[in-house]
């Protein structure tokens, strides 16, 4: 029979069980705000998993403060400037989540690979059983590498919505130079009427810096380094260069401009040229085996009746 005590024991156990549920779920839908320079406030989601760890990371930090750390800690500073996630967490703070990521994530990944595979029946799961430290070894690589390569995805996709932006803003900023205006004035202007996206943010900032008392030259030199992006390193030292000459921005605008769309053209060709290649692969290993057995299937099952 039951007792009272295990009846407790179960209430309690189920209520902690609850509760971190319930920590799991107001984290994965919290969203991350960060301040940019003029006030405005735009969000920067992290995974669920770094949300929750990201509290613990104080424990580790002092350990990868170290100066055995220095150039692991710049590489990292890099990115998460060019990501825009220097107001959420330091270099530090993501050295800690290397660690406690994985610490995490391998005992759950161990476990429910466990019983994925004990819940097999037949032949695969026994071929799964004597593969399963292969699998482990797998899970674990996985889980080593995640947070890195979730930094990397974040930097690739706010480099590709600059490269997107950035030919449109170039026009709009020829436009608004010829027309009369300064340089400064259009790109206040562009900034104020156009929708929040990260080239904007970077843009902001180098007003904000030029009010504080840069010149345009140190401002777009800061954004260049900081944003660590070809396309927009080449448009920032043309800009310096007519600045220096005395050429006409608005020139060395439409010409920036035509660059970039040129540039645009040609990684889409590019994409275009390396679609059949990726293609090859799916249609060898999915497509043609499927079409083999329809056109074939009806053959080789006459055949076989006809033998047997």
């Amino acid at each position: 029979m039951t007792t009272a005590f295990e009846i407790v024991l179960a209430c309690l156990w189920a209520a902690a069980t609850a509760g971190v549920a319930w920590c799991c779920v107001v984290a994965a839908r919290s969203i991350t705000y960060v301040t940019l320079a003029d006030g405005q406030r735009t969000e920067r989601r992290m995974p669920v998993i770094m949300r929750l760890l990201l509290p613990f990371t104080r424990n580790l930090t002092p350990f990868f403060e170290r100066p055995a750390f220095l150039s692991s800690r710049e590489k990292i500073n890099r990115k998460l400037i060019a990501c825009g996630f220097e107001d959420v967490m330091s270099p530090s703070d993501f050295l800690a989540l290397r660690v406690l990521v994985p610490a995490v994530l391998i005992p759950i990944l161990i476990v429910l690979l466990w019983f994925s595979i004990t819940s097999i029946p037949g032949r695969i799961g026994l071929f799964l059983f004597h593969k399963r430290f292969l699998l482990y070894a797998v899970f674990m690589l996985l889980a080593f590498v995640y947070p890195a390569s979730w930094l990397q995805k974040e930097l690739t996709s706010r480099h590709r919505s600059i490269q997107r932006s950035l030919p449109f803003i170039l026009d709009l900023l020829t436009l608004s130079v010829e027309a009369g205006m300064d340089f400064m004035s259009a790109l206040q202007r562009i900034v104020d009427k156009r929708q929040l996206d990260a080239l904007c943010e970077e843009f902001i900032r180098v007003l904000r810096e030029i009010q504080l008392g840069k010149t345009r030259k140190q401002a777009l030199q800061a954004m260049a380094h900081r944003v660590n992006f070809p396309d927009l390193y080449s448009v920032t030292n043309a800009l310096i260069q007519a600045d220096e000459m005395g050429a006409s921005i608005g020139r060395t605008l439409r010409i920036q401009a035509d660059q970039m769309r040129m540039r645009r053209f040609q990684r889409a060709e590019k994409m275009a040229h390396e679609a059949p290649v990726k293609m090859l692969f799916p249609l060898i290993a999915f497509i043609f085996p499927a079409v083999f057995f329809i056109l074939l299937g009806p053959v080789f099952y006459q055949m076989a009746q006809s033998w047997f």
